[in-house]
């Protein structure tokens, strides 16, 4: 990734971080002048003050990192940043929406890797939208930034099939490893100024919005082949469930991948069909069979075998009930 330009990398999620190694590797042929990522946050039962890890690996390659809460009507924040004269600006997964004061700060632009083949799936959860709508594909655009959500002309975009085992973590994980081929292909076009953009066509536009806990139970009034992406989609964020009747009163039993389709099965939606080795349930077109593992409230993530062995769910049992 050869390039004489100084530039600030902004980034937050797990996914910017083979990019930002990346460019950590090129110094000094470029020259990072600073990082940018969310405020440290307490984590986990104890609730210990934890660095995001884009900011462990910007220290240890002894880069200056800056924790603004928001740049958004912050003039602190705004003459921080023009005071770093950065060319380019390198944004992938920041958590917050630059405002127009920093998109214009850099000499040369201020660009997003965003992880999704734009237009479609503009927005907070294109990962999980891309399974979950029984896309072909995914990928990452190399954009410019403009104030309106992921709207920016794009410069470049790398293309990768979704397999049909793939789970939102899997693709992730598959798409954080493009960003760094895709920003050594950009970074001569920007030193020679010789980028070229598309806009993009405003009627193929779809969004994604940001995915919260609740998202993910399970609606067996939706047809098998639905569900079976939806369960993929959001492992392991936000995960998926539904609610079994116990003894005890309905608990929640996360559902894990992968799952199987199976058509011709008449019952009414939520059934129990089958549970010897593995649940299998009415939906509203067809049944899934539930080959991943299973977590009743309260107790540990066992394989479906290993859970009905211990836990009893007879045929007919409705999930999803209260």
């Amino acid at each position: 990734m050869p390039s004489s330009l100084k530039i600030v990398f902004m980034g937050a999620g797990e996914i910017a971080l083979p990019t930002l190694r990346a460019l950590i590797e090129t110094q000094p042929a470029i020259d990072i002048a600073g990082v940018y990522t969310q405020p440290d946050k307490r984590v986990g039962r104890k609730q210990l003050i934890t660095p995001p890890a884009i900011k462990v690996v910007a220290e240890e390659a002894g880069i200056p990192v800056f924790q603004p809460e928001t740049l958004r009507k912050n003039e602190a924040a705004l003459e921080e940043f023009s005071a770093l004269d950065c060319d380019l600006a390198i944004v992938m997964a920041y958590g917050q929406i630059l405002p127009r004061s920093i998109i214009e700060a850099p000499k040369i632009a201020c660009i997003n890797l965003h992880a999704s083949l734009l237009p479609r799936h503009r927005g907070a959860s294109p990962i999980q939208a891309a399974i979950r709508d029984g896309d072909a594909e995914s990928g990452i655009t190399l954009m410019h930034i403009v104030p309106k959500l992921d709207a920016g002309d794009m410069i470049l975009k790398k293309t990768i099939p979704i397999e049909p085992t793939d789970t939102g973590g899997v693709l992730h994980d598959k798409l954080a490893d493009l960003g760094p081929a895709l920003l050594r292909e950009a970074m001569p076009l920007f030193e020679k100024g010789s980028i070229k953009a598309e806009p993009q066509e405003e009627d193929l536009v779809t969004y994604s919005g940001k995915l919260e806990r609740e998202h993910g139970e399970i609606d067996w009034t939706l047809p098998a082949a639905e569900i079976e992406l939806l369960i993929r989609a959001y492992d392991p964020w936000p995960g998926t469930y539904t609610t079994l009747p116990t003894e005890g009163g309905p608990k929640k039993l996360k559902i894990y991948p992968q799952s199987t389709v199976l058509e011709d099965i008449d019952a009414p939606a939520g059934t129990v069909v089958a549970s010897e080795k593995d649940l299998t349930v009415a939906c509203g077109d067809g049944a899934l069979k539930l080959n991943g593992d299973l977590q009743l409230e309260g107790r540990k993530r066992l394989d479906s075998a290993s859970f009905l062995n211990g836990i009893a769910v007879k045929e007919g049992t409705i999930l999803g009930t209260s």
